[in-house]
């Protein structure tokens, strides 16, 4: 018997899963993915280049909020959950309307639609967005460089446009990141890379990439998106916590499964929590990961000229995933706002034009900053004028994205980065070679 299907996604995880798991099942009927967290992809279809002989017409792609009327419409038997950074309790609920419409409801395991490489993977994810994966994938191909290694970095998906044109997409230079018209999400992760010499893969069929990208490395870096798990076996598996949201790494999908699987858990930002924050988060991770080794690190704040704010009314601009569904109310800009003694923290939101104001309105959470939203042109056009409109003396830019390249701002930039830093010992290095080492001897051992 043949079951019906639907795949809750958000452009990403849910691909993959299809992909690795139903495409060629013919145990199960897509019917379609439910799209959700990321503004205007829903309406399109996985295209029938990608979707297999099954699927000739390709895959409609619905908002999630049509989810009750399509089980009930097309009489669907399995929901299967697939996109990340959730609360347990709103899982359950999500699990609870399908089940009350007739359907079963899974989530497919984290290691069930892993590909294996032939080179060594090291994959950096961690238990909610905004932790600091990027800047600790940064430090990790660092480290692999400085020991002669090959490194590419594959990158959690973010297929917000044309899905025919993003089935393998490679990175190696500015110009590759602009003419494939890169949302300002999917430019805040892969420009530092980039910058750093680091050839970057992502896209949507995850098999295809990793053939790429194995015949440019030696080391493949994970470089994971939200609080997914790894879409590739990972030889050391790094998981990055939060202490700013203690206790979170116990509460959210799949973010609480990235933990149990860690070998390294990195407890970042120690330079800013609090020593009870940082407890708590030590004392879950020895009691739910015993196995996992932790290490300290801080989230190191670099301003390209401190002195311009002192004194100064700021308008601070913050990555967007991790004050959307990240949950945080700031970040880094709001951190170098304080030590650098901006007089003022300008509030944005009475300014906020369109799709801005829509972003305000659905994460009530933000604070007194602008998300750096810009999933399309419109967006981006509505972030450009609810900056220029802010009445403020400075722009203080914490998204890694350069702004000024892809907006006409009328007022002084500032720009605010953050990049890892050790904090003490074991130091992320040691302990990542150490893993490798006792990988390969178990490796040696076995031949």
């Amino acid at each position: 018997m043949i079951e019906n299907v639907i795949i809750m996604g958000a452009a990403g995880r849910d691909f993959h899963n299809f992909n690795v798991y139903f495409k060629d099942n013919r145990r199960y009927r897509v019917i379609g993915f439910t799209a959700a967290q990321i503004p205007n992809i829903e309406g399109r279809i996985y295209p029938p280049e990608l979707s297999g002989k099954l699927y000739p017409k390709g895959v409609p792609i619905y908002s999630e909020n049509q989810l009750t009327d399509l089980i009930r419409e097309h009489k669907v038997d399995l929901v299967a959950f697939s996109y990340s950074d959730i609360p347990h309790t709103d899982v359950m609920h999500k699990a609870s309307i399908v089940m009350a419409g007739g359907a079963d409801f899974v989530l497919i395991g984290a290691t069930y639609t892993m590909l294996r490489s032939k080179k060594s993977v090291v994959a950096v994810c961690a238990v909610r967005t905004g932790c600091g994966k990027s800047q600790t994938t940064r430090h990790v191909c660092r480290i692999m460089k400085s020991y002669g290694k090959r490194v590419v970095a594959v990158r959690h998906p973010m297929p917000y446009g044309n899905l025919t044109q993003q089935v393998i997409q490679r990175f190696a230079s500015y110009e590759d990141i602009k003419n494939q018209q890169c949302t300002i999400e999917e430019r805040e992760e892969y420009e530092p890379l980039v910058s750093q010499g680091i050839v970057v893969y992502a896209g949507i069929d995850y098999g295809r990439i990793l053939e790429s990208a194995e015949k440019e490395a030696d080391v493949i870096v994970w470089d994971g998106g939200n609080n997914d798990t790894p879409f590739y076996y990972p030889d050391v598996h790094i998981v990055v916590f939060d202490p700013h949201r203690a206790g979170h790494e116990l509460l959210y999908y799949p973010g609480e499964t990235n933990m149990l699987m860690a070998d390294i858990a990195v407890i970042n930002k120690v330079d800013s929590a609090t020593p009870q924050q940082i407890e708590t988060v030590r004392r879950n991770i020895e009691t739910h990961a015993p196995d996992a080794e932790i290490v300290l690190a801080e989230s190191a704040i670099l301003v390209d000229d401190p002195g311009q704010i002192k004194g100064q009314r700021v308008l601070v601009i913050e990555d967007g995933p991790t004050l959307t569904h990240g949950g945080m109310s700031y970040g880094a800009g709001v951190i170098a706002a304080k030590m650098y003694g901006a007089a003022e923290i300008v509030d944005p939101k009475r300014h906020a034009a369109g799709t801005i104001k829509d972003t305000y309105d659905r994460y009530p959470n933000i604070g007194a900053v602008l998300p750096a939203m810009g999933y399309s042109k419109a967006q981006i056009h509505d972030l450009e004028l609810t900056i220029n409109h802010v009445d403020c003396d400075l722009v203080l830019c914490a998204t890694p994205v350069d702004l000024p390249k892809l907006l006409s701002i009328n007022k002084p930039i500032v720009r605010v980065g953050y990049e890892y830093k050790n904090h003490g010992h074991p130091l992320l290095e040691d302990v990542l070679l150490k893993c490798l080492q006792k990988l390969n001897k178990s490796h040696n051992d076995e031949k």
